[in-house]
This record gives structure tokens, sequence and C-alpha cells, in this order.
């Protein structure tokens, strides 16, 4: 990764647990109940007075290291036949492009395939559509993986996503829980010196969704790039980002 940056958002809850009837500064007992006859050991089993609880997020940002492009060809005709055949040689052009670059064919994935009647009130025949999804692991072809697509006869070009491969994903997932965690701590540690309390440890702890965010960007083939005479295609990436929600709940005591 060469940059990351942590972003934080929190929200805070703060509860008291009273043991037997001993008294807290946040919190008081006034159901009316008679003390009983047990030891003081027994009705302080607790060392904690009560809990504080923690809701924060964080967020970490890594430049991609993986890319998705969706390209495709369309085609259309008098009979079904006559576009699906065109549909077959145009993807065999595209398959034979995606070769000379040296994408594996695992990386190749069959996306959309449809032929379907002409659409509007004057159309006649048929028309298709095929197209892939072509991950690149290296973000920087991305331009020239649309280009040698156009050229090999692709004229739908959809837009590339750009994100981050499933090793990366997992160390960026550890990455936003630590900020997480690291945000609640730091409110936590808020909260006590407020109160003035002393924190005890960590009694509980609740992740939520792991979210990665992608960055996607719109493509469009164009005539001057069919026939070469467009300058190369350059597409810009931002980075991704990735966030994690924590809950933690610490005990304190006075």
């Amino acid at each position: 990764m060469d940059r990351r940056q942590f972003l934080a958002a929190s929200s805070i809850g703060l509860t008291a647990v009273m043991a037997g009837c001993t008294g807290s500064p946040l919190s008081s007992d006034d159901s009316g109940s008679e003390p009983n006859d047990e030891p003081a050991s027994d009705s302080n089993a607790s060392a904690a007075d009560g809990e504080i609880t923690v809701s924060a997020s964080g967020e970490v940002e890594a430049e991609p290291d993986q890319a998705v492009v969706s390209v495709g060809v369309e085609a259309s005709g008098e009979s079904a036949d006559a576009v699906t055949e065109a549909l077959s040689s145009g993807a065999d052009g595209l398959r034979a492009a995606f070769d000379d670059l040296g994408i594996p064919e695992e990386n190749v994935e069959e996306g959309q395939y449809r032929v379907y009647p002409a659409r509007g009130r004057n159309a006649d025949g048929f028309e298709g559509r095929h197209s892939f999804r072509v991950t690149v692991t290296e973000v920087d072809r991305v331009g020239e993986v649309i280009d040698a697509a156009v050229e090999a006869g692709a004229d739908d070009v959809g837009h590339v996503s750009f994100t981050v491969t499933e090793e990366t994903r997992s160390e960026l997932r550890k990455d936003a829980i630590d900020a997480a965690l690291s945000n609640a701590d730091d409110e936590a540690s808020h909260i006590a010196d407020n109160r003035e309390v002393e924190l005890e440890g960590t009694t509980a702890v609740t992740t939520g969704d792991v979210q990665v965010h992608s960055v996607r960007r719109e493509t469009a083939a164009t005539d001057d790039a069919a026939s070469g005479g467009a300058p190369p295609t350059e597409i810009d990436a931002e980075p991704v980002s990735v966030s994690a929600s924590v809950t933690v709940t610490y005990a304190f005591a006075t």
C-alpha cells in the first residue's frame, strides 16, 4: 500500500452497574429495597463500579492493486442467427486481443449475452450484446487494455472498477478494525477522564460490517479510438477505502 489515511467517527454510551447497595457517582438505587445481612464481600463481588460503552468506526485507504474492465461487442441484423454469428466473431476477436495482452484466461469472465428483437417504433430485425469482465492486476495497464479491446472491435466499453485483491483486502480489513478499536479506546479514555473514573479493562467487543469501497469510472468507445487516431486512453485511479465499526464495553472503577 502506498498510502493510508485513518478517519474516524464515534458514538458513546455510559452505564453504571450496581453491586448490592454500593453507591456509584454515575447512578443510584432508588428502589427502596431493604439492606440484607449478606457479608460485605459478597455484595461487592465485582471490583468495577460500572461500564462505559463506545461505538466507533475506522477507515483506511490504499492505492488499488486490481481493476475490472467491462467491454463487449454489439451487433444487429435481419435475423437472430445473423446477430449470433456477428457476436461470436466479435467475441473471438476480443479473446484474441486479451490473449495478446498476456491476460490469463481465468481473468476473463463472460458477462452479459443477449439476442433480442430490435426495439423502436420502426425497428426491424434483431440486436445483440456480448460482454466480458476483464480483471487487470496491473492497474496502470487499464488504458492499454481498453485501447486494445476497441481496436479488436469492442463497441461497448462500459466501466472500470478499481479495487484491491483478496490478500490486500484481508490486510486492510484488519487495519480498519484496528483503527476503529483505537478510536474507541481514545473516546473511552476521554469519557473516563471527564467523569473522573478509572478504566479497568474491556468486558465486551462487537465488530460490525467491514466494507470495501471500490472506485468506479465510466468509459466509452470512440470511432477515433477504433481507428487508432485517438491518443492512448488514460484513467486515473483514486484510493480504495475500507471501513469497519466496533462497539466496545469498558469496565470502570471510581
